[in-house]
């Protein structure tokens, strides 16, 4: 056998053996979908406003995957953003979001401070199946969170 066959051999022995270790860290980054939603109780204070929101991982504080979308003035729900295949079982996760509101000031397209556009954290655990979860609109809840979006 010459060299660049034996090479040859070699390589493709050592790509056979590493071909499941490829296939299994594909099969575990297939996650769990999210579908995160807001009840009609948005509708008054926020229909037509942008909504922008992020799923965290809250053991490592890093953000996932953002979602875009707008409140709708009449429909229930009022906003549902989807997150396909991101959450993994016995995760620990937090979705962050706010409202593009600019009550009594703030600038379009840019998270401002709570005053101006509202913001909150919800968190969620991640079971073994995809998970919808509806928040109501509640102003006192407000939880910081334009640093995640910068």
């Amino acid at each position: 056998m010459t060299t660049t066959m034996l090479c040859a051999a070699r390589l493709g022995r050592g790509l056979l053996l590493a071909l499941p270790l490829v296939a299994g860290a594909a099969l575990a980054s297939d996650g769990h979908d999210l579908t995160f939603q807001g009840d009609a109780s948005f509708n008054g204070p926020h229909g037509g406003q942008a909504i922008q929101a992020a799923l965290v991982d809250t053991a490592n504080d890093e953000t996932i995957a953002v979602e875009t979308g707008e409140v709708s003035a009449d429909g229930d729900p009022a906003f549902s953003l989807e997150f396909p295949g991101v959450m993994q079982e016995g995760g620990s996760y937090a979705v962050h979001y706010w409202i593009d509101s600019n009550f009594g000031g703030g600038s379009a397209g840019n998270c401002d401070p709570m005053d101006n556009d509202h913001q909150w954290s919800v968190t969620l655990e991640a079971g073994g199946q995809a998970t919808t979860h509806v928040e109501s609109h509640d102003p006192s809840a407000q939880t910081a969170v334009c640093d995640t979006f910068q």
